[in-house]
């Protein structure tokens, strides 16, 4: 029996919590990952896994026995990585997610020049706002804007971008154009943006000086999708803030008109999210540091 092929294979099934899924994510006949798994329990010479109607989970030695084989099988592909990452070009797969404007706007018009720069690496892209499990999902990184309190992952900060504060221009035309925060709060309307993941509404946000100011208006409308916010604003149906860079052409053409200036939104942190590793894949380290690269010259 492979120990360390076996460790891979446990490990793996108590992550995913189903041997059905980690025969999927390891490319192995599921009957294969029962054998191993038997093999292995007879090994160490106790139950390490146990099957409910809906999951697998480990047993109390299952647990101790995963404690040790993430460590063993992490220092395991440090050592490898160390010798091997430092003299190979990067190459693999790397599942990544982020913001379906980001893509579209920022990252996926710039893939040309990376894969030109690094052309045997494969990216896996999923567009989303929702949480990401990343060891359920097997996703490398996530981008991510705003504020983040997940303390189990790894977070890199690589652009602060501006915002601003706009109305369609319909809008403007039937509510006037606000010259104050008091303004807003005579007969104004806002479009609500609600977390994908915790469907909490948030408030509009406004610095004065160094202090920011939130302000929460009667709202006809609530949606949880970057797509569907800036097409209710575009629609008339009342004022949003988005990242400067994802409404460049919008305040150009006029189609969105640019309110209280003076007052900006708070900037808006972008960070890289990864899971804690003690020697990141070459392939990830410098998507990271491309990502941070095409990030500073944003608005």
């Amino acid at each position: 029996m492979d120990r360390l092929h076996a460790m891979r294979v446990f490990t793996r099934i108590v992550e995913l919590g189903s041997f059905t899924r980690a025969a999927d994510d390891l490319s192995l006949p599921r009957a294969t990952l029962t054998h191993t798994i038997k093999r292995l329990e007879e090994h160490v010479g106790a139950h390490l896994l146990q099957r409910t109607t809906r999951r697998v989970r480990p047993t109390r030695d299952g647990e101790v026995y995963y404690n040790h084989c993430v460590r063993l099988l992490a220092d395991l592909d440090a050592v490898e990585a160390d010798f091997r990452e430092a003299a190979v070009v990067p190459k693999g797969k790397l599942r990544i997610d982020l913001a379906s404007s980001l893509a579209r706007n920022v990252l996926i018009p710039a893939l040309p020049g990376f894969f030109a720069r690094y052309p045997q690496i494969e990216l896996d892209i999923g567009t989303s706002d929702r949480f990401i499990d990343l060891v359920q999902e097997g996703v490398d990184c996530v981008l991510r804007a705003g504020e983040l309190s997940d303390s189990t992952m790894v977070g890199r900060r690589v652009a602060s971008m501006s915002q601003a504060t706009v109305a369609s221009a319909d809008y403007v035309r039937r509510h006037g154009v606000p010259q104050s925060l008091a303004d807003l709060q005579n007969g104004h309307m806002a479009v609500n943006w609600a977390s994908p993941t915790t469907r909490r509404t948030t408030a509009l946000e406004f610095m004065l000086g160094r202090r920011m100011r939130e302000l929460m208006l009667p709202a006809q409308v609530t949606v949880s999708g970057t797509e569907a916010y800036l097409s209710c604003c575009e629609a008339g149906l009342g004022i949003a803030q988005f990242p400067r860079y994802r409404i460049v052409d919008e305040l150009a053409s006029g189609r969105l008109v640019e309110l209280l200036p003076n007052l900006p939104p708070p900037a808006l942190p972008v960070t890289v999210l990864y899971q804690s590793q003690r020697q990141l894949p070459l392939r990830l380290r410098v998507f990271i540091d491309w990502v941070a690269e095409l990030l500073r010259d944003l608005p």
